[in-house]
């Protein structure tokens, strides 16, 4: 919502604009939304519909399984480079719930697929989109390609879960290109980090701070996916059902991916990231946080086990603990010290009260 109340410290920016064109957050602001978050958010879009085709192709037996599964996990990757950047539409409402179900404690992916094509064993897109969120999205997905209960490596099986897996498909290729249009429109998102002040930023500050909280809620979102099949929130005892993406052996790797892409948001293009807004005098700062990015990625890199794999014995565990450990790091500097430097309150984040 706009805030009237920042209306006049707004003018008052744009009056000494005047004199220095350049305001650095706005240059910052639009300079990640345009060549970090919009190129990412295209990247989604691609691999989605490289999915719907996929999905077609692999139904219709022109594609085998494990092509239909890397394509998959393709689409998989794209999802987890956008954890760093859900700020905009696909924050809003429960759209991000329809594209990945996570956390499923109970196995609702599982139990509400097997009703699902029971009770609409030829639905397509329309009536996927009216469907729980539970089955619209790549958690489904996954489910179909990859657990024991469907099996679709057999023709009848596959031929039953089919429709859906089409569906689904279809269905988040529409939801991403849905999303990457409003970024596009002219008072889009693209728009309204570029110029303030406007219907959602009163100024550039503004969405800065924005950027920052989005990326503190999704390093804090890292450590709950990995740190809940680790055990950490159940005493200790390791739940590898819980990983995000346990039936691909995938968990580790998006993990991964999404580290790799909040670095960008700090180091942005041409250093007009986050990083670039630091004084010279809290070099220190930035190092620190350059080191805490390389020390997790580096680790993330020199892993060659799956999560489940590694959950099975002392060595494995420990190295998960080091990893939590790493990404703990990279999660406090944002929270703590560079929401400070950059004069950031961020009050509450999406995960609070989970």
């Amino acid at each position: 919502m706009f805030r009237p109340k920042l209306l006049f410290t707004s003018l008052a920016a744009l009056a000494l604009g005047a004199c220095s064109p350049q305001d650095p957050q706005a240059v910052t602001s639009a300079a990640i939304a345009k060549s970090v978050i919009l190129p990412t958010y295209t990247r989604w879009v691609e691999a989605d519909r490289q999915l719907a085709v996929s999905a077609l192709a692999y139904c219709e037996g022109k594609e085998n399984l494990d092509t239909a599964r890397a394509d998959f996990l393709h689409a998989q990757k794209a999802w987890a480079e956008l954890q760093p950047l859900l700020i905009g539409p696909l924050a809003e409402g429960n759209r991000a719930w329809q594209v990945q179900f996570w956390p499923d404690k109970k196995n609702l992916v599982g139990r509400q697929v097997e009703q699902l094509v029971t009770a609409q064993p030829q639905i397509d897109a329309a009536a996927l989109a009216k469907s729980s969120v539970v089955v619209q999205g790549l958690s489904a997905y996954e489910y179909i390609l990859f657990d024991s209960k469907p099996d679709v490596a057999n023709d009848a099986q596959k031929a039953k879960y089919c429709p859906l897996l089409k569906a689904i498909g279809e269905r988040q290729k529409l939801l991403a290109e849905e999303i990457l249009q409003s970024w596009n429109n002219t008072d889009g998102m693209l728009a309204q980090m570029s110029k303030f002040p406007n219907q959602r930023y009163a100024d550039s500050h503004e969405a800065i701070a924005d950027l920052l909280r989005v990326q503190v809620t999704a390093l804090d979102t890292l450590k709950k996916k990995l740190g809940t099949p680790m055990g950490r929130q159940s005493k200790g005892v390791p739940q590898p059902f819980q990983a995000d993406a346990w039936r691909s052996q995938s968990s580790l790797a998006g993990l991964e991916a999404s580290l790799a892409a909040a670095k960008t948001v700090w180091e942005g293009v041409d250093n007009k990231g986050l990083r670039g807004l630091l004084p010279s005098e809290q070099k220190p700062l930035a190092d620190k946080i350059d080191a805490a990015y390389a020390a997790s990625l580096k680790l993330f890199a020199s892993n060659q086990r799956s999560l489940t794999e590694m959950l099975n014995d002392d060595a494995g565990r420990q190295q998960l603990n080091d990893l939590y450990d790493s990404l703990n790091v990279v999660h406090r500097l944002h929270e703590g010290e560079l929401a400070k430097a950059l004069g950031i309150q961020l009050g509450f984040n999406a995960n609070d009260g989970d």
